[in-house]
Parts: C-alpha cells; structure tokens; sequence
C-alpha cells in the first residue's frame, strides 16, 4: 500500500516533510520524534489512517485508537508543561519578591515593590491595584496609594514598555519608586480620597476580610447585595480581589486588585497565588512603618540632644560670665571709692588753686585720668549686671532720640552733625531700656572716634520682618574686617581707640536681646552699625 505522509522513512531529504520548519532539521533523522512530534498531527497521516482503515487489516481498528490515546498524552504533556514553566517563573517571582521584602526598611520601597508585583505581567498580572492603610488614631482605613492604567490607551503604553524591557522585578520597582510612585499618587487621588471605612463597619466586606484574615474575591458586585454600592460605583469593575495585610496579629491595612481594563476573570488560582503574597508584604510593610517611625524619633532625640549640649554649653557660659561679672564688680567697688576720693580731693584743690599756678597742670590731669578711669569702672559693672536683662516694652524711637539729646554736647565738642531719621508708629520692641541705652550710647561714642574734621552719623530705625531694625552710619574712615573683629574682644588695645568693654558688652547685651551685633562697611562709606531687636508680643 502506497502511503502518502512520510511517516514510513527511516530519513528525509530537506524539503521532504512540509511541516518540518527550519531550525528543526534533526527531525529529518530522528524518525520516531518525527512520528510523534509532526506525523500524527499531518493531514497526509489522518488520511494514510483513514485508508489503512478501508482496507480491512486487523490492526486498522486498534491504530485509530492508540493514536487518539497518543494525542490526548500529547495535549496532556503541553499542558502540564505550560503549568510547570508558569510555577517555575512563580515561584522564581515569590523568591525575588521574599529577598526584597526580607531585607528592606524603606517604605517607599517595599510599596513599590508590593505593588509592582500585582500590576506587573511578570508577576500577577492585575491591571490595577490600591492600598489601603490601617489608621489607629483614626480607626479607619485609608486609601495610601494606586498603581495602573486608567484608560486602555495608558494601558497599551505600559505593555509596550514592560515588554521591550527586559528588567527584573526589582529593577522595575526602583523604575517605579524614582520616577512614578508620587505621580501615581497622584492620579489616583480621587479614588483614594473616597477609600475611606471606619473599622467599626463590621460588614463592610474590607473589615470582613481583616476579620476572617483571608482574601474575599468579589464577584457580581453590581448585584451583590454584601457589597457597598459606593464602592462599586468608585471602582467600577464587577469583579475585584480584597487582600487583607495582617501582621501576627497586628492590622496593617488591605490591597484591593482588579482587571479594570482587560476585564479578565479572576480565579481562584489567582487567589491562592496572591493570598501566599499578603503575609510577606503585611510583615514587610509593619516593619518598614516601624523603622521610619523609629527614625522619625531618632531625629527628635537628635534634635533634643543637640538643644540640650547647646543648654549645657550656655549653663558653662553663663556661668563663667557669672564668675566674671562677681570678680569684676568685686573689683570695681574696690577701687572706685579711693578713685573718688582722689578725684573729689583733686577737683577740690583745682577750685582753690590760682590760674597761673604750676601745679595747676598737675591737678587737672589728676582729675581727667580719674574720670577716665571712673568711666571703665561704670562699664566694668554694667558689664557684671549685663547677665540678665530686665525685658519691657519700649518706644525704640523715643530711646534714640533721648541718647541723641543726652550726646549733643560731644558731637558739637567734635563738629559732628547727628540725623535721627525714625520710621513713623514703630511696634513697642521688647528690651532692657537701660542696657539698648548703653548700646546706642557706646556705638555713637565709638563712631566719633573714626570721624576726622566734619562729619555726620546718621540714625535711622524701621520695621523688617517681626523686628525693629536701628543702623547707624557714619562717614568716618572704614574699619577693615580685622579692627571689627577686635572692637568686639573684651578689653583688646587698639591704637585708636584705646582699652575698654564698651563694643564687646554692646555686643554681649544685643546677644542676649537675640539679636547679632553687625559692624559692617556703610554703602555711603565709613562704618554701619546693624540693631535688630524683637516686637513686643501682642504689639
């Protein structure tokens, strides 16, 4: 009998077997795989059968019978194969999925991450997929965070991507975290808004599924009378998975997941694939919450600790300024009063002296040098009484014109004009009236002395940002950054200006008003004195 299919040669000639593609070629030699793998599905071989079955041979009724058994181990065998390889990539995607989950602390990772793994064709598939998060404060769960398309043009490009890419599943989640986690949040906003359920609603199939600890699948949830038409209408799918996260036997939240877009059938392989899921993402979740909480007290501590070495380093300070302010009145009491017993008895005897007299000459100096030094006495002790001021609420305008008037004598002694140029209804500024008095005092004093010939200081105050401003500026020769540096060290010889606290205590009470002490080049030339003191709550 003449056979038309080639199952009957041992080896064929290229081109021999129509359905003997290329890169197949080893078929040509390997007759019984040829038989198995392309002969029993040929057309040429149903109607070799067919014949053999006409002509009446005894084994034409068994043939037919043993290759519908070899088709049916066939499909059999494809199938089972088909299932294999899915549990393989499944269980290579849990394993990759566990090292993430296992090891990371980040929240914004392990969630993109979680929710990857649902929405991405490597992992379950689910076109989209929300979180929902335990509020304890609240008692409430709340929508966190969506993941997916929303229309099927959104849908397609993504496919289109995932597809080209050949990322693992990590890779695509640090994809997702750096350039989608805050835009999806975003786009989802609507939704999460409304994802709000009190966990005192025990019916709601959310709290439903915390309770009973296991993933609901909800099906016909047009229809279904169990479920919140709220909720339907918000999701707008009539199929969707609740996953609830718990944690030992803590509450974390839930995922809900559906097909909005291809509108495929959930099933339970698809269940009891995600329900092996939740467990490691709810311990991972809980502890990446844990560990960001724990570092949000971490930098509280830091903080606190940072104020309380800050506290401890003003306690020392003070204290030694304490020290000093003791010894240094101490000191001061002692000397003034022989001080002013030679300067009373000095002035005494200049007054009964003649004019031509040449002792004259003597007394007078005895009686300058002793008001000098009675002067750095009264600075010594302002600067022991300094420590802690005594705050009111003052007119700033009205003290600067006050210590302008109490100083006219020496700027007219020195040909120097004074411009007091005070910004109208200025808030009451919260000082020790006498210690800015000082201040203001010392300051013009020290200005006078880099005046040569004419000059001219002017004082101007306004309001900047919750505090009162007072600059003065004078035209005098500019004091280079080292000399600035020098006028605010205590008791430091200057060739010009001489020994004294005055600029370093002006800037020790400023500090202690909160406010630094600028000694900076005016823009008009000369040297400008920056004051910015605090408003008077409620001013």
């Amino acid at each position: 009998m003449e056979f038309a299919c080639c199952w009957t040669k041992k080896e064929l000639a290229p081109g021999d077997c129509p359905n003997i593609g290329e890169g197949e070629e080893e078929l040509l030699s390997a007759h019984r795989r040829r038989i198995v793998e392309k002969c029993v599905e040929c057309p040429l071989f149903t109607d070799d059968l067919l014949r053999f079955q006409e002509s009446g041979h005894p084994l034409s009724e068994i043939f037919p019978i043993v290759i519908n058994e070899l088709l049916d181990l066939k499909s059999q065998l494809q199938s089972l194969g088909g299932f294999l390889n899915s549990k393989t990539r499944e269980i290579k995607f849990l394993h990759e999925l566990s090292l993430v989950l296992q090891t990371s602390v980040d929240l914004d990772e392990v969630l993109s991450v979680a929710m990857t793994a649902i929405t991405a064709g490597k992992g379950f598939g689910m076109n989209r997929a929300f979180l929902l998060m335990a509020d304890k404060e609240q008692q409430a769960l709340r929508g966190y965070l969506g993941v997916g398309p929303r229309t099927m043009e959104e849908a397609w490009h993504i496919w289109e991507d995932v597809n080209q890419s050949n990322l693992t599943l990590r890779d695509m989640a640090r994809l997702f975290q750096k350039d989608k986690l805050s835009s999806e949040k975003v786009k989802f906003n609507d939704i999460l808004e409304r994802l709000t359920v009190p966990l005192s609603e025990q019916q709601h199939v959310f709290n439903r599924a915390l309770r009973q600890r296991k993933p609901i699948l909800v099906e016909n949830a047009f229809s279904n009378p169990d479920i919140d038409p709220a909720l339907v209408e918000l999701l707008g799918v009539d199929s969707f998975l609740v996953m609830p996260l718990i944690s030992r036997h803590r509450r974390i939240g839930l995922i809900i997941a559906d097909n909005c877009i291809t509108r495929k059938p959930i099933t339970n392989q698809d269940l009891q694939s995600m329900e092996t899921f939740t467990f490691p993402v709810a311990f991972a979740l809980e502890r990446a919450s844990l560990y960001e909480r724990l570092q949000v007290e971490i930098d509280k501590l830091t903080v606190a600790n940072s104020k309380l070495k800050e506290q401890q380093e003003l306690i020392v300070k003070m204290e030694k300024m304490a020290l000093v302010g003791r010894i240094t009145s101490s000191i001061a009491h002692s000397i003034r009063n022989p001080l002013m017993i030679i300067g009373g008895f000095a002035r005494s005897l200049l007054k009964s002296i003649e004019q031509d007299d040449i002792k004259r000459n003597y007394l007078e100096t005895i009686v300058l040098q002793a008001k000098q030094l009675e002067d750095v006495l009264e600075e010594v002790l302002t600067y022991s009484e300094s420590l802690h001021p005594a705050l009111d609420a003052w007119d700033i305008n009205q003290l600067v014109s006050r210590v302008r008037d109490e100083l006219s004598g020496l700027f007219a002694q020195h040909n120097v004009s004074c411009v007091l140029e005070p910004e109208s209804e200025l808030p009451k500024v919260s000082i020790d009236y006498r210690q800015i008095s000082y201040c203001i005092k010392t300051i013009l004093t020290s200005a006078l002395g880099t005046i040569t010939g004419e000059g001219k200081i002017v004082i101007r105050t306004w309001r900047d940002d919750g505090v009162v401003v007072v600059t003065i500026s004078d035209n005098g020769t500019p004091l280079p950054p080292e000399m600035v540096e020098t006028l605010t060290t205590p008791f430091i010889v200057t060739q010009e200006l001489g020994t004294g606290i005055g600029l370093p205590l002006c800037k020790i009470i400023l500090e202690k008003h909160g406010s630094p002490f600028i000694i900076e080049t005016s823009p008009e030339g000369g040297t400008q004195y920056i004051i910015r003191l605090p408003i008077k709550e409620g001013m």
